[in-house]
């Protein structure tokens, strides 16, 4: 069997024990999806076209599924794209490709200009990867993006569909609490991704990726936020059973989730209170005094930068 199958299949295992046991910031600055907003169902795997058109887009969804295949050279963590982006990239509410796709170029705060779609991906490399952006013109790349646009086919062009990005999350009764979210981990999220958020390995290879440590998403990846890991973890987590969460633990366990030690973000330049000045004006605990030291000041080096 081959490595993308063996993991989808470790998924759907642990989906089911789930349910038999039940007791860059796109994500964080889209602005709220209008109602009434047109549904999209993106076309069925068996839709593929033969051909090298229909070639290049496999490669592209084989990379988006299990993209340690370019660990070392693009990828410095242990994640795989769809790890955020569910159901390779097809499932609504969970940041999907199709959703993204007809709305670029666009412009984006993170570094205050319009960005291809190209360089939306390849800041994902950077970030969520914690790795190097893939050139442009790449076998890589434009597998990745002929991907996205076979998804996306059909769909009207600059209109906000129903599903894209992370829904937006209500303001939690309380201040998202540290404390409060360890017990939502323990309970909820540990027996997917370990007791110490590492993660669980199956062959060598995660089948359920890291929350935090060496092997995650860096200070600057979206999910480090965590208005957006809270409305990722309340659309779509535990998998198999989203929205079981109430909406003050999902902000809880994302307050405990990024309030541990990551890879640095890579625009760190030695000055940790300037980074956090310059990048992090939201809600994340980047710089916040934690265990009698900053977060960050410790953070774990990129390898490929």
């Amino acid at each position: 069997m081959n490595r993308s199958l063996y993991l989808i299949a470790v998924l759907l295992l642990c989906s089911t024990v789930l349910k038999a046991g039940q007791a860059d910031d796109e994500q964080a600055e889209l602005p709220d999806t209008p109602a009434g907003a047109p549904a999209f169902t993106p076309p069925a795997e068996s839709e593929l076209p033969d051909g090298p058109f229909g070639e290049m887009v496999r490669y592209g969804r084989d990379l988006f599924v299990d993209t340690q295949q370019l660990r070392g050279r693009f990828v410095g963590n242990g994640l795989n794209c769809v790890n955020c982006h569910i159901d390779a990239g097809r499932r609504a509410d969970s940041a999907p490709l199709w959703a993204a796709y007809t709305m670029y170029p666009a412009y984006r705060s993170k570094n205050d200009r319009v960005n291809t779609m190209e360089q939306r991906i390849q800041g994902c490399f950077r970030y969520s990867m914690n790795g190097a952006p893939p050139p442009s013109g790449s076998r890589e790349l434009s597998a990745l993006l002929s991907y996205h646009y076979w998804l996306a086919q059909g769909a009207p062009v600059g209109v906000a569909l129903a599903g894209r990005g992370y829904p937006k999350l209500d303001d939690p009764a309380n201040p998202p609490d540290i404390s409060r979210g360890r017990q939502v981990f323990e309970a909820q999220c540990a027996l997917c991704h370990g007791e110490d958020g590492q993660g669980r390995k199956a062959e060598g290879v995660y089948a359920f990726p890291p929350l935090w440590g060496t092997d995650s998403y860096n200070w600057g990846a979206g999910m480090h936020r965590v208005n957006t890991a809270a409305a990722f973890i309340h659309a779509n987590m535990p998998l198999g059973r989203p929205q079981s969460l109430s909406v003050q633990q999902a902000w809880d366990v994302a307050a405990f989730i990024n309030s541990h030690e990551r890879p640095q973000d890579p625009r760190h330049d030695g000055d940790l209170e300037e980074t956090d000045a310059t990048f992090h004006a939201h809600q994340c605990h980047y710089g916040d005094e934690l265990n009698g030291q900053p977060l960050g000041s410790r953070a774990h080096p990129n390898p490929l930068q």
